[in-house]
């Protein structure tokens, strides 16, 4: 019941949401340029005060890329979302701090990822070159609570300048990710950032 429940709070709240075609050249949040091959679709939910885009294929339960630019020190990676009326206070959230380890930057992600009660388990970590800075790729997996659909997660995240930029996508490990995942890296590949 539970599941049922939980698939039609996300059937719900995705027709509220406007979604938006994009394509070519997209800036986020007015400091980070990615070059769009594939178009995608913007998804913008009324009264939602995340501080990243989200973009998807398919849609939000079978793919997400999500996109944050110039982070603050002291900002979280995610609004939390309490259950009003439950009692439940709403979970922790992942905040940045200037000069992080690559390790507790991957752990932000970790921490909104099973914000929601879903598992996450981080796989791998690498150097890279994100956005033209020196930075951090991860691979991750995700159970995700709803419905306990296996999820495969990569994410990419630097640092300029004391402000924190960076790209996760997800998607059912099966058929979603390994067909979605190529065009997720082709946008993430493009970043640049501006100033």
């Amino acid at each position: 019941m539970k599941k049922l429940i939980s698939l039609l709070l996300i059937g719900l709240l995705a027709a509220c949401a406007s979604v938006v075609k994009v394509e070519g050249e997209q800036v986020v949040n007015q400091r980070m340029s990615v070059r769009l091959t594939d178009a995608w679709n913007k998804v913008n939910v009324p009264g939602s005060k995340q501080p990243y885009e989200i973009w998807t294929q398919e849609g939000l339960a079978l793919d997400q890329l999500r996109l944050w630019a110039a982070v603050q020190p002291g900002q979280s990676l995610m609004t939390p979302v309490s259950s009003a009326g439950s009692g439940q206070k709403a979970p922790r959230a992942p905040t940045y701090t200037a000069g992080m380890a690559p390790d507790q930057l991957v752990n932000l992600f970790e921490v909104m990822y099973s914000a929601d009660g879903s598992i996450v388990s981080m796989d791998r970590m690498d150097p890279v070159v994100f956005a033209g800075e020196k930075g951090v790729r991860f691979e991750f997996s995700v159970t995700r609570k709803s419905d306990d659909v296996q999820l495969r997660g990569v994410g990419w995240v630097a640092v300029r300048k004391n402000e924190l930029y960076a790209a996760s996508f997800v998607a059912p490990r099966l058929s979603f990710y390994q067909r979605l995942a190529p065009k997720a890296e082709r946008v993430v590949q493009s970043a640049r950032i501006a100033g």
